[in-house]
């Protein structure tokens, strides 16, 4: 076994290696990313890294009890408003509410618990900062704040009505919405100034057009009436000009179809326009679209609202308005320019439905429908004012736009355009105005990797970062220099800090601490906040100067002596070859030690949820009790494999778009391969293989069992999805279509249509008040099983739980039904 372990270690050193040779010869890290790179796979040996304490037997009871036990981790990281401290949480010992801690950057190991009172000063719920960075606004609550440079913080607001979207003009007030209207306020008065404000009615009109015959002679006959219309009318006239020029009056209000209801609403900083996004006032659920929850302390049942089904999505589209705010004139901007605005997208997909139905379908070219992206976020000022970008998609997700407003034609310019045949990645569409330059950046994954792009409106784009690596959470510095992201540049399953100059276009590595680093740039631009993991050690806080040389300082140190004190397994990251795709399947390899006595292992391949996630990469999992249970199943003998299939987040649009039209199929595929994989270089027996996983991975568990009833002897299914109509349109109208335009798709895809194919012993695993995959979809598929009269099945329910458990006892009971299942089966 000593061998296999070798080999296996050696694939993951020689990937890495192969990444680090792929960075441009200008990047003056390269070679101490080599040299760091090469160090942590050494270091991923157990002896190196594990404590062994004298009781190392992990169990279900200790790993599946509250997490606090572990440590209490770092969480929301971030910074003081004048950039000194550092800010973040920890949930307290005995409760689960979270205190604040701050620590200055000259000793940042020096936190100090934040006291109730002073708590606003650093968690709020959004800021703004004026354009010369003097002056910043903060929202706590319903109260306002004020901080400028060398002064204390000055409360302007405190409680009453709600309000949000705070953005500093040109003149140096201070913007917000309240309810129905935008409104200004002087941050040193307190003087406000309503912007804007709207109403969803009929217009109040002062005379009214003769409504019928007797009207209309009556009007032309009588003076008296007459004159009493035209008195009306010099009124509302008069309070309509007094309201525009005087500074005694608000403006009158916007009127917008009494049908509709408001999306979003936006006022230009230098206050001449406002963009005001309006849609159809439907219903967004159903009556039927409820869920009982039985444990309740009344000792009745309750009734709690959920969301609607794919099944029953209606189309939405959205109504871009341009308000002259001095002539209060409001015009429709319409989408009609907007390349691809009534294309049949869906036209070949529509075709092989008719099809299949002896039916034939007319390729149509009626407009579709278009929204804001992101709602508020879709609409981006550039801070003097005389620019504004939009970020559109269409309702069937396929296309994306990126627009600006011509003002003097109220008309939309199309910036960008990005297609895709599959869908448009909900992720990925960060975008923004540099703030001295009128020029756009963006991320798109037009070249098939979500990548930065710079855009002066008209002009070619430029992309900034290219190559086969995912950037996420870009940042753009205080004074337009840089841009800073993240990415897993080095290898799929490293993610490191990165900054592109936007002058010159050099990109810089920032850190090289191998794992998964995530970071909060501070407000001057000058600090790095960084949230580092192992994938056998739980997330700490580091501190890095942007420009220092020096390696990054670890500050946090909060993980419990009894989890260092345990013998983690310390998975490695694999390349699998694919048989289906010239990309391997990056996966994680649980491998035990010793040599099993001559006799092959059994093994369990895990498959993580939500389908668009990365899991096999080297840092701490967001299932970290999968990862103790799979320590525990090694330190057993078991042989674990967690893979990272075709559909998974961080390997570009192919990877995640291969499942179009057909989830559940590539997936299987893919862990069809890992097993042969186990099979060949683990001394694993392919008759002893068990697979369980949650969410996404239990509707993999179910496509595996009913579909490919050879591969695994036995499977568990969490809170699994069973009919893919049953759930939520924005994710599942993404992949599949809608059903009453695909239904092929729903059915090649929904596990409750493959059911006979279930031979192996099968858990299923529902909590009962889960809002996310209905309790319902189990109980459908259930019944679907005993009509087919399979018997090898079994349910296990959770009355008070709902998507992700809390109750320690749930997770107990849960886990240990899954070993049960595998330790009887394999």
């Amino acid at each position: 076994m000593r061998k296999v372990r070798n080999f296996v270690a050696g694939i993951a050193f020689s990937t890495a290696l192969t990444a680090c040779a792929t960075l441009s010869s200008n990047d003056n890290t390269m070679h101490e990313v080599e040299k760091s790179t090469a160090d942590v796979t050494a270091s991923y040996t157990p002896a190196d890294i594990t404590t062994i304490a004298s009781n190392d037997t992990i169990t279900l009871e200790q790993i599946m009890s509250d997490p606090k036990w572990m440590g209490r981790a770092p969480q929301q990281p971030g910074w003081s408003l004048d950039s000194h401290y550092l800010v973040y949480e920890q949930v307290q010992e005995n409760t689960q509410l979270n205190d604040v801690f701050i620590a200055p950057i000259s000793n940042p190991e020096n936190a100090k618990k934040v006291s109730l009172a002073n708590r606003y000063q650093y968690r709020f719920d959004e800021k703004a900062v004026n354009g010369d960075k003097t002056v910043t606004a903060f929202r706590v609550n319903n109260s306002l704040f004020v901080k400028e440079l060398q002064q204390p913080i000055r409360q302007l607001i405190r409680g009453g009505e709600a309000f949000h979207g705070l953005r500093f003009m040109t003149d140096g007030r201070l913007m917000m919405q309240q309810n129905d209207k935008i409104i200004a306020i002087d941050i040193h008065t307190g003087q406000r100034q309503a912007l804007i404000s709207w109403r969803f009615d009929e217009k109040p009109v002062a005379v009214e057009p003769p409504e019928d015959y007797l009207s209309k002679e009556q009007i032309g006959l009588i003076d008296y009436v007459k004159v009493q219309r035209k008195n009306r009318q010099d009124a509302a006239q008069f309070e309509e000009d007094l309201s525009r020029v005087s500074e005694a009056y608000a403006p009158k209000p916007i009127f917008f179809d009494k049908q509709d209801r408001l999306v979003s609403a936006s006022v230009s900083p230098n206050g001449k326009y406002a963009i005001v996004v309006t849609t159809e006032n439907t219903a967004v659920r159903d009556d039927s679209d409820i869920m009982p929850h039985y444990i309740q302390e009344s000792g009745r049942i309750a009734t709690i609202d959920v969301r609607r089904r794919v099944a029953d999505a209606k189309p939405v589209n959205h109504d871009i308005w341009l308000v002259n705010l001095h002539s209060r004139k409001k015009t429709p901007l319409s989408l009609v320019n907007l390349p691809g605005y009534n294309e049949d997208v869906l036209a070949d997909v529509k075709a092989e439905n008719a099809a299949a139905i002896g039916e034939t379908y007319q390729v149509n070219r009626l407009p579709r429908d278009i929204q804001l992206m992101g709602r508020d976020e879709g609409i981006q000022w550039h801070d003097s004012g005389d620019e504004v970008a939009l970020m559109l998609e269409a309702w069937d997700n396929k296309d994306r736009w990126i627009v600006t407003v011509d003002f003097d034609n109220a008309k939309l310019i199309t910036q960008e355009r990005l297609h895709d045949d599959a869908w448009i990645n909900y992720y990925h569409n960060h975008f923004g105005w540099l703030h001295n330059s009128k020029t756009l950046f963006y991320q798109s994954e037009k070249d098939g990797f979500s990548h930065l792009y710079l855009q002066k409106p008209g002009e070619k784009a430029q992309q900034l970062t290219q190559g086969r690596y995912v950037v996420e959470n870009p940042t753009l510095s205080p004074d337009d220099h840089y841009i800073y992201y993240q990415a897993n540049k080095i290898h799929p399953g490293i993610v490191e800090v990165y900054r592109v100059d936007l002058e010159n276009g050099e990109t810089q590595q920032l850190t090289a601490l191998n794992g998964m680093t995530e970071y909060v740039l501070s407000p001057d631009g000058q600090q790095l906040l960084l949230t580092h993991s192992k994938v056998n050690r739980p997330p700490e806080l580091y501190i890095k100067a942007v420009d220092s040389e020096l390696s990054a300082r670890q500050i946090t140190h909060t993980v419990s002596d009894a989890f260092l004190q345990l013998p983690w397994a310390v998975p490695t990251v694999v390349a699998i070859p694919s048989t289906h795709t010239s990309q391997p399947i990056y996966a994680r390899v649980y491998l035990p030690k010793g040599d099993n006595n001559g006799e092959k292992r059994r093994a369990v391949v895990f498959t993580h949820g939500a389908g668009y996630l990365q899991n096999a990469h080297l840092g701490w999992s967001g299932y970290f009790r999968e990862y103790m249970f799979h320590s525990m199943l090694v330190q057993q003998g078991y042989v674990v494999l967690d893979m990272d299939y075709r559909a998974s987040k961080g390997y570009g649009r192919d990877w995640r778009t291969a499942i179009y039209r057909q989830m559940g199929k590539p997936e299987v595929e893919d862990l069809r391969d890992g097993v042969q994989w186990l099979v060949d270089n683990a001394d694993v027996d392919p008759k002893r293989v068990g697979t369980y996983g949650g969410s996404y991975g239990g509707f993999l568990t179910f496509m595996s069992m009913f579909t490919q009833p050879d591969l695994f002897a036995a499977g568990a299914a969490l809170r699994p999805v069973a009919d893919w109509a049953h759930y939520n349109t924005g994710y599942t109208a993404n992949i599949l279509n809608t059903p009453d335009v695909d239904p092929i798709a729903y059915r090649r895809s929904s596990p409750i249509y493959h059911a006979e194919g279930l031979a192996k012993p099968l858990l299923i695993v529902s909590p009962m008040v889960d809002n996310n995959v209905f309790f319902e979809d189990s109980v459908r598929l259930v019944q679907r099983l005993i009509e087919l009269e399979k018997t090898d099945f079994e349910t296990a329910i959770y009355p008070v739980e709902s998507h992700g458990f809390i109750q320690p006892s749930s997770w107990l009971d849960e886990y240990r039904r899954i070993y049960k299942l595998f330790e009887t089966n394999l």
